[in-house]
């Protein structure tokens, strides 16, 4: 309804104080209020009628009407009753914010205004809702058919003139068509949302944000609006439903191929299983035995939670939204498990620079467009699986970024092997992407690869937390509790000692101090630990201490 259809009944007596292009302002129902702030209570889209109770002071009125404005209300009425007009104060603060105002007789009570606009909201509704549900029978039947996304967005925007898309928890689009970054800036919209429907405003208009199942987010998926809805939430409602219901249908599949994953994984780390059984099993997912795989595995886990998904499946569903859908993961016993053939890898479309962080992506490398990783150009197959390890990187770290920033609370650890080939390299690598896994875990989460596990972190990594700790405090407590009363730099001093493989003046020139301090320092660190730094004994073991802090 709009405000010229209220101005219009000549009963009511209403004169409009505002802008004369405001008559055309719509709203969606009244709310009557003389609380000083009441925002909680507004939702958008209503005129508001008050009685000035609230008003003490010229100044109430400009907060009372900054309230409204925020909170996106259509309009503002305001009673006689009580002063026998409308403050002028009143009429500035409506001007400065754009907010229409409406002057309410004393005669006409704000129950008996309710109840024509009521009445006459309620008779629209029914012309509106006869239509309406011609549509939506139409959108249902299409999706009963096993219409598609896209056939059914287009559908949508045809009968409801709604424009939708589907994104990934990681900002992928799976269905629609949104701009690269937008999907990802949505994405972390999502996540970060207190509550769905969410509204986001761009620069290239609303989008409404409506969660298509009740999986958790870090895998889930969101239905992008490219309208503001949270007055109209059910349309969002009903075709996030269907969205729901296509991917139920993709998911049955899925999950045929995850069994197989499994089987699969199971019998090539059994140790005992025939290679030629291996072979087929591996063609049967869709891997060539020639054909160069990564593998990855991946976990997902709230610190310090009794309850939610289990890691593994989660971190499963985490790896498949990651690269696209274009794999499918087993679960494993602590963490679930990905096969990806470095075919299928592809750097995202449309991806600008702030939602690009690929290596080595200089003049040469890559895919001058970002596209398909596989060059129109000759390559050698060698320069062409660096290519696709380095984008499948970068498709893990951007992803596993979008979603631990917009979910500080969770932890999102990823492992991947190095470049295997054949039924022979699924149990190395298996256990290679296992432990570079833990060793994300214990840096609380990101990517890590086989090139950082074949070092003294990954030692490190599997000894307990409380061994380590004890570890490290045994030998530097003396340290810290020196530094701590002298406001002296020992363990700085040991650790840039050590990092210069026992170089006095490389380390002198670092800390840009004198040689003689370095000396006095060093000596000051092997009387208080006991140890002599000119041992390798010892250089190891106040090496290992430090990077066990």
């Amino acid at each position: 309804m709009r405000i010229r259809d209220l101005i219009a009944m000549d009963r009511l007596g209403l004169t409009l104080l505002s802008e004369p292009e405001h008559l055309d302002r719509r709203f969606t129902g009244v709310h009557i209020t003389d609380l000083p702030d009441p925002g909680r209570y507004l939702s958008g889209g209503e005129l508001v009628l008050t009685g000035l109770m609230w008003r003490r002071e010229p100044e109430d009125s400009r907060r009372f009407v900054e309230i409204l404005a925020e909170a996106k209300v259509a309009a503002l009425g305001v009673g006689r009753a009580l002063l026998g007009l409308v403050p002028q104060d009143v009429v500035e603060a409506c001007r400065e914010h754009g907010l229409p105002l409406v002057d309410v007789p004393t005669e006409v009570s704000f129950r008996t205004l309710s109840e024509v606009v009521e009445a006459r909201l309620a008779g629209a509704r029914a012309v509106d809702l006869r239509g309406t549900l011609g549509h939506h029978r139409r959108i249902v039947a299409a999706v009963a058919d096993g219409a598609g996304l896209d056939e059914l967005f287009a559908l949508t925007a045809e009968e409801l003139g709604v424009n939708g898309s589907v994104i990934s928890s990681t900002g992928a689009v799976i269905a629609g068509r949104l701009d690269a970054d937008l999907a990802v800036g949505l994405a972390r919209e999502y996540l970060s949302a207190t509550r769905l429907p969410h509204l986001v405003r761009t620069g290239m208009g609303p989008f409404t944000l409506f969660a298509v199942d009740r999986a958790h987010r870090a895998a889930g998926w969101a239905l992008v609006c490219d309208a503001d809805l949270l007055a109209d939430a059910d349309t969002g409602y009903e075709l996030a439903a269907c969205v729901a219901l296509e991917r139920g249908r993709v998911e049955e599949g899925r999950r045929v191929e995850r069994r197989l994953a499994e089987q699969l994984i199971a019998l090539a780390c059994s140790g005992e299983a025939d290679p030629a059984e291996v072979a087929a099993r591996l063609r049967t997912c869709g891997i060539d035995a020639a054909e160069p795989y990564a593998v990855v595995t991946a976990s997902v886990a709230r610190p310090g939670a009794t309850d939610g998904p289990d890691p593994a499946a989660l971190g499963g569903q985490v790896i498949e939204e990651l690269l696209d859908r274009r794999v499918v993961a087993a679960a494993g016993a602590d963490g679930a498990v990905a096969l990806v053939p470095l075919r299928v890898i592809r750097a995202p479309e449309n991806r600008g620079a702030q939602g690009r962080r690929m290596r080595g992506n200089e003049p040469g490398e890559g895919s001058p467009e970002g596209g398909s990783v596989q060059a129109n150009v000759q390559v050698h197959p060698r320069t062409q699986v660096q290519r696709s390890v380095r984008v499948l990187l970068d498709l893990l770290e951007e992803g596993v970024a979008t979603l631990t920033a917009a979910l500080p609370r969770t932890l999102v650890s990823v492992g991947v092997s190095a470049v295997l080939t054949g039924p022979g390299g699924i149990r190395g690598g298996a256990e290679e992407a296992g432990h570079a896994r833990r060793l994300a875990e214990v840096r609380g989460g990101g990517v890590v690869t086989s090139d950082e596990i074949y070092t003294h972190a990954l030692l490190l990594a599997t000894v307990p937390d409380d061994v380590r700790r004890s570890f490290a405090d045994r030998i530097l407590a003396p340290l810290f509790a020196y530094d701590l009363r002298h406001q002296s730099e020992l363990v700085r001093t040991l650790g840039t000692f050590l990092d210069c493989a026992g170089s006095w003046n490389t380390c002198s020139e670092r800390l840009h101090v004198h040689v003689n301090t370095v000396r006095y320092r060093i000596r000051r660190v092997e009387e208080l630990t006991g140890r002599d730094l000119s041992s390798m004994a010892d250089r190891v073991d106040l090496f290992l201490a430090l990077r066990a802090c």
